[in-house]
């Protein structure tokens, strides 16, 4: 879940340019013409996953709990609603924008990892008319949310280590390494480099960094309360021990087949097999159909607005 959001690895040198090239004076409509082209290739993208979706399935194995939608509710909300924090305090963002950045995630989920960022950017540049261009401030979140995550999965490796070394698990030991060699290397340049990559000031960047590390906490504890609510005879220590490793599993770069070590994990550790196995296709289906209907909904709100500007 929200692997793209949590991928390791840092804002790519094309999406910098691409932005570059849209912050000039003079381009607002550019800039929200630009997002309208994304909002219409998530349109196209989220007809392309309706048409091989199995409904029925989803339907079949979603809880009717009130408490897990409220839960899931809060899941999926938590990433948009805190950058809405983040931006908030930079920029003073509306509560509107908080549909921009729902259409940012999808985005970067539905389309290409990064995507989301170059479309807020966009939307930020068309439509917030502001007096400076907001590339810096967005980069500077981009770059601290590669860094937060990079810490955490180094945290929690260390903790895990015991577990993760375990062969029971199917985790080679050079790949890990390797995915932790990436990790401390990207980690390391952006504190070599961290004078020339970051515009926003020092207390600025802690509270962004702060909200970035309430964001990892918020995912992985709601994780394992919705796999509560839908399993309540597991408890919920082991079920937060488990979205933990999931986290960790999914942020290290060169472990192949992630959902294979997971179900290893998951099997290792709870031994449901099959329980497991129909829970995670259940919360994968059900935050792809969500993804649609966000993607749906505000995708097709920004071309409305796009055509009326």
């Amino acid at each position: 879940m929200y692997q793209n959001s949590f991928a390791t690895g840092e804002l790519t040198s094309d999406i910098k340019v691409n932005l570059a090239a849209l912050d000039k004076p003079g381009r607002s409509r550019a800039a929200g013409l630009f997002s309208a082209a994304i909002s219409l290739a998530l349109l196209v993208m989220v007809a392309l996953q309706f048409r091989d979706l199995a409904f029925a399935r989803i339907v079949h194995m979603i809880p009717r709990s009130p408490a897990f939608w409220a839960i899931f509710a809060t899941y999926y909300l938590t990433p948009p609603v805190t950058e809405w924090l983040i931006y908030r305090k930079l920029w003073g963002l509306p509560i509107t924008g908080i549909a921009a950045l729902l259409r940012k995630m999808v985005s970067n989920e539905l389309l290409l990892g990064y995507l989301g960022e170059v479309q807020f950017y966009a939307w930020a540049r068309g439509r917030l008319n502001m007096a400076t261009a907001p590339f810096g401030a967005i980069k500077d979140v981009t770059i601290l949310s590669a860094l937060t995550g990079n810490l955490a999965t180094l945290a929690m490796l260390v903790v895990a280590w015991p577990l993760v070394s375990s062969s029971a698990l199917g985790m080679e030991a050079r790949t890990t390494f390797l995915s932790l060699g990436v990790v401390l290397l990207t980690s390391f340049l952006i504190f070599l480099f961290r004078q020339r990559l970051f515009t926003l000031p020092r207390r600025t960047l802690w509270f962004v960094t702060g909200m970035h590390l309430l964001r990892i906490v918020a995912i992985v504890g709601l994780a394992a309360l919705m796999w509560h609510e839908v399993l309540p005879d597991v408890d919920y220590s082991l079920w937060l021990v488990l979205a933990t490793l999931r986290m960790l599993v999914s942020r290290l770069p060169l472990i192949p087949n992630k959902d294979v070590v997971f179900a290893g994990l998951a099997v290792f550790l709870l031994g449901h097999e099959h329980e497991i196995g129909d829970l995670m296709a259940m919360m994968a289906g059900l935050l792809l159909v969500t993804h649609l209907m966000v993607g749906t909904v505000f995708g097709t709100a920004e071309l409305i607005a796009a055509r009326k500007a």
